[in-house]
């Protein structure tokens, strides 16, 4: 099992900058690639950025490409989402989400792919 607890989320203006961290815990040997994705309210889950473990091979949605950075620390076992330039329309629940076996087929934004979720952290970008 692998346990995954995301921080740093909070209130911030539109156009102001947010760094989320998350953190595993657990049999952290066993992940393959780390993503985060975000939920509004009345809204579906949405896919956001994703990265390889080992390689660093980075996935962005369009809506956030240029403004957003995902990154990882292995010897921290920790991936990190910088968020700059944050818009109203960035506000939604943020949860970072792990791919813990091997997968043929790599479709990072696809929530079935991955195997192990955090609780989340709230974004709230204010006009």
């Amino acid at each position: 099992q692998v346990q995954l607890v995301e921080s740093g989320g909070g209130l911030v203006q539109a156009g102001g900058s947010l760094r989320l961290s998350c953190a595993a815990s657990g049999r952290t040997l066993s992940i393959y690639r780390m993503g985060w994705f975000r939920q509004a309210p009345g809204k579906e889950r949405e896919f956001v950025a994703a990265i390889s473990w080992s390689s660093s091979n980075t996935y962005y949605a369009d809506s956030v490409k240029g403004r957003f950075t995902i990154s990882v620390d292995n010897a921290k076992n920790t991936v990190y989402l910088q968020m700059n330039s944050l818009k109203p329309e960035d506000t939604a629940v943020y949860s970072c989400a792990a791919v813990g076996r091997f997968r043929s087929t790599w479709v990072p934004d696809a929530p079935t792919q991955y195997d192990y979720w955090g609780q989340g952290t709230q974004v709230t970008a204010s006009s």
